[in-house]
């Protein structure tokens, strides 16, 4: 199907849209869809057939060979053509993009996490740094995460700081969101049911059990909590385990992506073994 055209030369109800998706966490999710900007993460979500509804761009100067080829190619329906001085107030990059899209969100299911025989879900309680939340994502589509899962208000997923932290794996790797715990807990009992070795490992930097001497060959679900808060009590009560991260100097705790990062190489390394 061809795509509508629509030329921006004002700041007019289109364009004031677009900067709405892109600023204003209510509206971006009442309409269900997001900015992608940079060409890693917008290779990433063609890659990985994400739904791209709208593509972003300006005729004012000559686009690259691989702009022009994500436009001859996309199955956008709609393609907003904008004079060069709204591109340049659209784009939140330094060097303004030459291409910008607009993605459907998926629904939060739990389908979209593959069921393996030996996953490792993480799950994050109420994340509330975007820089930290895409770094997270970006470490577990580095070290071999099935999936991730949000509970609790927190960030929003769809934040543009946190998919440009994630450097385009947040389009490789299924994020779920979920309102509370108590949503997950129907589908921990499930993994349960369905994996005799199924365990939930708990994180904290008061814990006494360090990682290296847990064995994580297990089927897992890692529990990872709130940057100022921790871990709530809700998820300590379900955990078979609490672990730490063994540490020197006068630091007592350590950053939430870097912390998240340091277990799930310690997982990968025993499994790899």
């Amino acid at each position: 199907m061809k795509a509508t055209i629509t030329k921006i030369y004002t700041k007019n109800s289109e364009f004031q849209y677009l900067e709405t998706i892109q600023r204003n966490r209510t509206k971006r999710n009442r309409a269900k869809e997001f900015v992608v900007e940079g060409v890693r993460s917008i290779n990433q979500a063609v890659r990985n057939h994400w739904i791209i509804n709208a593509l972003v761009y300006t005729r004012d100067k000559r686009l690259s060979d691989w702009a022009e080829g994500i436009i001859e190619d996309s199955e956008a329906k709609i393609h907003y053509v904008l004079s060069l001085p709204l591109m340049d107030k659209l784009s939140q990059k330094e060097d303004t993009s030459e291409l910008i899209a607009l993605a459907a969100m998926p629904d939060d299911e739990f389908s979209r996490i593959p069921e393996r025989e030996d996953p490792l879900v993480v799950v994050l309680d109420r994340p509330t740094n975007p820089g930290n939340l895409g770094t997270v994502i970006r470490s577990c589509d580095a070290l071999r995460v099935d999936g991730v899962i949000i509970t609790g208000h927190s960030v929003d997923l769809y934040d543009p700081e946190v998919i440009r932290a994630t450097t385009g794996s947040f389009f490789s790797l299924p994020v779920i969101r979920l309102p509370s715990y108590k949503e997950l807990i129907p589908w921990l009992e499930g993994q349960k049911r369905r994996l005799s070795r199924f365990q939930i490992v708990g994180t904290s930097a008061k814990a006494e059990l360090p990682i290296q001497n847990y064995d994580f060959s297990a089927p897992t679900v890692l529990l990872v909590g709130n940057e100022n808060h921790g871990l709530n009590e809700n998820f300590r009560a379900i955990c078979d385990a609490i672990v730490t991260i063994p540490m020197y100097g006068s630091a007592t705790s350590l950053n939430v992506a870097c912390a998240t990062s340091i277990l799930l190489y310690e997982v990968d390394r025993q499994r790899r073994k």
